[in-house]
């Protein structure tokens, strides 16, 4: 097990990316030497083979080589989620058991997937996984995977270990409900990049995602100025990152993060196929200018990427 408890997991935690090679092949090199940039842009904590990560993408033996070789760099430095779902309730069990072996410190799910789970199925679910490992849980909701209704969220709680949930959802009025209605120590982790402020308002005890691989400056000020009640500036800064994000939602997203990582020092590879990549030295540089064409067309400031172009 790791060793950092539940109360540790708060802040800016980046969905981390995946390193593949040119060949589609897990790049364990970029891997460590991206964990290194994260750790020091100063986060908060890691989350580790979920959507961003590309986990589905990945056999069960590469999701716990990336495990393995994150824990290692970060070496206690922060808390570590490890996302082991999977449809089959056998391959997660695996993964959740390879993850606490490995000293992570939490794990998190996604509901099963591709057949359409009965709410008992799904909470039976859950709770083998949770029974499974001494590790604490924490649900996954996202309408990509099959959004978990309150009521679902309601007996998910009762589940002994089963502490909190990655809310990746817009319905944010869910947040206030999970904390005054299920319990308010149930820990909520806003999963909308582009509605953290949001997701804090009403109650989140952190943000877990995408773009805080390449623009956690930005949210770690915006956390610091919801917590010291500067919600005009926190609106601010969630406008800069909202301008950076739907833009790259334009371009071919999960690449665009990995390139804007690699302008910033950490190469973090390719993207596996049926993704599209963005690497000829032509198609790099026309997303460099469109970059430099919308740091001067909206005024953005204090965004490390842009200001480094």
């Amino acid at each position: 097990m790791g060793s950092h408890t539940i109360e540790d997991i708060k802040g800016v935690i980046p969905a981390q990316v995946t390193t593949f090679d040119a060949d589609g092949n897990l790049d364990e090199d970029r891997m460590a030497r991206c964990t290194r940039f994260l750790l020091g842009r100063g986060v908060d904590g890691l989350y580790l083979t979920g959507s961003t990560g590309e986990g589905f993408m990945m056999s069960p033996q590469e999701r716990k080589r990336v495990v393995e070789i994150v824990i290692r760099e970060v070496a206690g430095r922060l808390p570590v989620i490890v996302h082991i779902g999977a449809i089959s309730t056998h391959l997660t069990v695996d993964l959740a058991q390879h993850a606490q072996a490995a000293s992570a410190d939490a794990l998190s799910s996604v509901p099963p997937i591709y057949w359409n789970f009965t709410p008992d199925q799904i909470v039976t679910y859950y709770a083998d996984i949770t029974a499974a490992t001494d590790l604490p849980m924490i649900a996954y909701n996202v309408p990509l995977a099959g959004a978990l209704g309150f009521d679902v969220i309601e007996r998910l709680a009762r589940i002994d270990g089963m502490v909190g949930i990655k809310y990746t959802a817009p319905t944010h009025h869910e947040i206030l409900r999970i904390k005054q209605e299920i319990d308010p120590d149930f820990r909520v982790y806003s999963g909308v990049d582009e509605m953290a402020l949001s997701g804090l308002a009403f109650g989140a005890d952190g943000l877990i995602g995408s773009f805080y691989n390449v623009i956690p400056e930005v949210y770690l000020a915006l956390c610091a100025a919801m917590r010291e009640g500067r919600l005009e500036d926190a609106q601010v800064l969630q406008e800069t990152a909202n301008k950076v994000i739907f833009f790259t939602l334009k371009q071919h997203p999960t690449s665009a993060l990995k390139r804007i990582m690699a302008w910033q020092g950490a190469d973090a590879g390719y993207c596996r196929k049926p993704f599209d990549n963005y690497f000829s030295p032509a198609d790099e540089e026309a997303l460099k200018d469109a970059y430099r064409e919308l740091r001067g067309r909206e005024k953005l400031v204090g965004v490390d990427f842009l200001d480094a172009l």
